[in-house]
């Protein structure tokens, strides 16, 4: 009977760690807007007063901008002003900004947030009228030009916005807000295509 009880305890499933992404491979079509979830990106949430700016762009590669809605972008990596000292930093190119980071002496915070960030884009002729459909912030090129970010609202959750074209959007949230702000844009591509 022993034998049959230690048998049995081997043949039990062991659970998996494997993290998922979140929203993986959902994608909605209208005829003026596409909305689909982004592969995953290293991403850091970085604070540094003004001092520590020149040495952490240089151990990033990329200039942190120091003016309000605006973006710097080299070789897949891009660095987003969201406050007088703080920046949001994504890595596509399969780079470790937070290990590019660690070397830097100068004052300065980095916290890796790759996990709880998902990226979802929004492209197409429609894109700007399906984010306004629950951001209240001018879309406009005027207003919001290529390069643009801020962080804003889209229906009851916070987002980060940056403009990557005329018509394109990277949309950055949280992953446990993401299937709410996807569902939310894919509601909104379908009234953009009326």
């Amino acid at each position: 009977m022993a034998k049959a009880a230690a048998k049995k305890a081997t043949t039990v499933a062991t659970p998996s760690v494997e993290r998922r992404a979140a929203l993986a491979g959902r994608t909605t079509s209208a005829p003026a807007v596409k909305v689909e979830v982004l592969p995953p990106a290293e991403r850091i949430s970085l604070r540094a007063p003004e001092a520590s700016v020149a040495a952490l762009s240089k151990a990033l590669g990329v200039t942190l901008p120091k003016k309000p809605k605006t973006s710097a972008s080299k070789a897949g990596r891009t660095a987003l002003w969201l406050g007088p000292d703080e920046w949001l930093v994504i890595d596509e190119a399969g780079n470790d900004p937070l290990a590019d980071c660690a070397g830097v002496s100068a004052l300065h915070s980095a916290v890796g947030i790759s996990h709880r960030n998902v990226a979802i884009a929004v492209t197409g002729a429609g894109a700007a009228a399906t984010i306004n459909a629950g951001c209240p912030q001018d879309l406009s090129l005027d207003a919001f030009p290529v390069g643009a970010c801020s962080r804003t609202i889209l229906g009851k959750t916070e987002i980060v916005l940056l403009r990557t074209a005329a018509d394109a959007f990277r949309v950055e949230c949280w992953r446990s807000f993401s299937d709410y702000v996807f569902t939310f844009l894919s509601e909104g591509s379908r009234d953009a295509a009326v």
